[in-house]
């Protein structure tokens, strides 16, 4: 396949999202009290993006400048210019479907308000669309044109590794960055508002009710695109990698390896064309059940990408079984979102709000059984994904497992995006007083949106670990280091580094949470002193001041993300070159140690990203199932329960649990770049 029509198939999926995107714009915003209220939520979206855009300058600015002087003068500077690439890619790509969201917003409010649920769930589908798509072409682009402009360049793979890392440093920002945000404003607001004062979920009245619906955008939006982004980006990189690093004898001849360094973006390339295809039949169904319809996209646009592997492999005269291990990684995906909606949607959650009814301490205990519970399945399914695409292609077989699992990440980060969108719509129906008709079709719109965000973050849980898994694949490969169990010397080094690797992920996890905490903490004391300063805020005769508590979130987050910034950028520059100083010359000490640190940190990672994330959901629609009139309903003492599961799980699903995701791809793309150093 000719390498311009990657980066052109890119462009084609940007007009395709701009369209979409001028549609939404064109829909009737409603004026008055609800398009003030969305005005208010992007504006505090873009104050925070702002500061965020700040911060990662500086970072990259640091990084960028390492890079040009420390790598190799034989692919420093391209590499260098590839990650500068890579980090305004993922900015786009993130600001875009941030904007988009705000955007539908209100639009899909309206629609509920005046023309039903199937015309309000197309709308806000378009506007996850308009994000998904983004994700797909901006990678299409930046990786189709670095290969397009330096495929005869013998540095090829170093120089994609930088764009990686560019996209990494940006969804670490965007992804830990706007879930610190997010639940710290989420938090606030419910346990002062709801538990305290006793006023409805998205009351005008509470000061935190904006920064809430703020951090649906900054936090589920534009970190979850630039999360699943750098996923997307790594997984195609990793296997360019590993093709490159086994040579042109493992493939049968130079022709062929060229053909196996290519062959990622040709799927990607044909993946968007699914995803575009997923899109329609979504939109075609929209009258049905909105959560039949999701599936059908969802579903339909994975088959057919599994269909078009075995007619690529086919029109390029390759083995079926490059094929197949595709279709492991793509089967991997769905059977991970739907034992994620089992444990986040199904009987388990009746189960933990049943459990409510006795307190919240068994209900705290049951939700943390169902977390733990959850994690068994994906895990095997992973590994059975890890075996059978193994099988079938070898090591190359798991960097295309990766891509099977995001080829058509089109398709699933719409659904994903999505949900925020239903969310936010709902506050602004309540806000705006619309009614109870509109809030009916708004909340069953963001049950499905709960549903779907769940089954994204196990998704995306998923397509981190098999990344990296191939990120750390090609690391392994490129420092050529032997891991020969039979030797205590090596042993020595990996178990050491295992221990390390294994320990990141639950600091992590700390700093994290402390920050959530930290900024909550803040908040409440806002809401509360706004509450006892202005009586009449309670009363309704006076607006209360919803900018003071989106710039303390702001602050909280910027502040807050420095801290597990340097945690998984430095953690293989330290582990790698302090174990190189103290280890004896050419015993390759930093390398081995580093390997296990990798390993360590990739299973630490994924369980405990299961676990907060599936935890967190269950808690959360629980909660839901209660105020839906279950166990007492609203204003009950199971109620009450339900409202604190829910508050401890909101950092877990929403912060901690997704920084894992991130940490793991972050960790896994340094060390590879710093491979050749080692």
């Amino acid at each position: 396949m000719p390498e311009y029509l990657t980066p052109l198939f890119g462009v084609i999926g940007l007009i395709l999202s701009a369209v979409i995107f001028f549609n939404i714009k064109k829909q009737n915003a409603g004026g008055g009290k609800a398009e003030k209220i969305s005005l208010q939520i992007q504006k505090g979206a873009m104050v925070f993006m702002t500061r965020e855009f700040k911060l990662i300058s500086l970072f990259a600015m640091v990084l960028g400048g390492a890079l040009f002087l420390f790598q190799e003068k034989a692919f420093g500077g391209p590499q260098t210019a590839a990650f500068f690439m890579g980090c305004l890619a993922s900015s786009a790509a993130g600001f875009i479907g941030m904007k988009t969201a705000t955007l539908a917003n209100v639009r899909t409010c309206i629609a509920a308000n005046e023309k039903g649920a199937a015309r309000a769930l197309k709308i806000a589908f378009s506007g996850g669309a308009v994000m998904g798509l983004t994700v797909a072409a901006m990678g299409l682009l930046g990786l189709g044109s670095l290969f397009w402009i330096f495929k005869g360049h013998d540095h090829l793979p170093e120089i994609l590794e930088g764009f990686a890392m560019g996209a990494s440093l940006v969804a670490l920002f965007y992804r830990v960055g706007g879930g610190i945000f997010t639940k710290a404003a989420d938090v606030g607001t419910d346990l002062v508002g709801k538990v305290e004062a006793g006023i409805p979920e998205d009351d005008p009245r509470n000061p935190g009710v904006i920064a809430d619906n703020v951090g649906d955008n900054v936090g589920d939006v534009a970190g979850m695109g630039s999360d699943i982004f750098e996923s997307y980006c790594g997984a195609q990189i990793a296997t360019i990698a590993i093709a490159s690093a086994a040579g042109a004898a493992a493939f049968g001849g130079a022709e062929n390896l060229a053909l196996m360094i290519q062959l990622p973006l040709i799927l990607t390339t044909v993946g968007i064309v699914c995803s575009v295809l997923g899109i329609l039949m979504v939109n075609l169904f929209a009258d049905k059940d909105p959560a039949q319809s999701l599936r059908i996209g969802t579903i339909g646009a994975a088959v057919l990408f599994i269909i078009a592997s075995f007619g690529v492999t086919s029109f390029f005269g390759l083995s079926a079984n490059y094929a197949l291990a595709v279709l492991c990684g793509a089967v991997g995906g769905v059977l991970i979102g739907l034992i994620t909606e089992h444990y986040t949607g199904g009987k388990p959650v009746r189960t933990i709000a049943a459990q409510g009814e006795t307190g919240v301490a068994t209900l705290v205990i049951c939700g943390l059984s169902v977390g733990l519970k959850s994690v068994v399945l994906p895990i095997l399914t992973i590994a059975a994904t890890l075996y059978g695409s193994y099988e079938f292609s070898g090591l190359y077989g798991v960097g295309l497992a990766a891509i099977g699992m995001l080829g058509t990440v089109g398709i699933t980060m719409a659904i994903d995006a999505y949900g925020p969108i239903a969310d936010n719509a709902g506050g602004i129906a309540e806000m705006a007083e619309m009614g109870d008709k509109t809030r009916e079709i708004t909340d069953s719109l963001d049950v499905v949106g709960n549903t779907t965000a769940a089954i994204g973050k196990g998704f995306a849980i998923g397509a981190a670990g098999l990344a990296a898994l191939a990120l750390i694949t090609a690391f392994i490969q490129k420092t050529e280091i032997s891991l020969d169990l039979a030797s205590p010397d090596s042993l020595r080094y990996f178990f050491v580094g295992l221990l390390i690797g294994g320990a990141v992920p639950f600091y992590n996890g700390a700093l994290t949470m402390d920050a959530v905490g930290k900024a909550a903490g803040s908040m409440i004391e806002e809401i509360r002193r706004q509450f006892a300063a202005e009586p009449g805020i309670l009363k309704g005769t006076v607006e209360p001041d919803s900018d003071r508590c989106i710039d303390i979130a702001t602050k909280a987050a910027t502040k807050s993300m420095i801290g597990p910034a340097l945690l998984a950028v430095g953690t293989p520059i330290v582990v790698g070159f302090g174990f190189n100083l103290i280890g004896p010359e050419g015993a390759q000490a930093g390398a081995k140690t580093l390997a296990g640190c990798l390993i360590g940190a990739l299973l630490g990672c994924v369980l405990l990203a299961l676990f907060m994330s599936n935890a967190g959901g269950a808690w959360d629609n629980a909660k839901k199932h209660v105020e839906n009139g279950h166990n007492g309903g609203k204003g009950s003492a199971t109620h009450e329960a339900s409202v604190v599961g829910d508050t401890v799980g909101d950092p877990l699903k929403d912060t901690s649990g997704p920084s894992m995701n991130i940490l793991i791809n972050v960790m896994a793309i340094v060390s590879l770049v710093i491979a050749g150093l080692l």
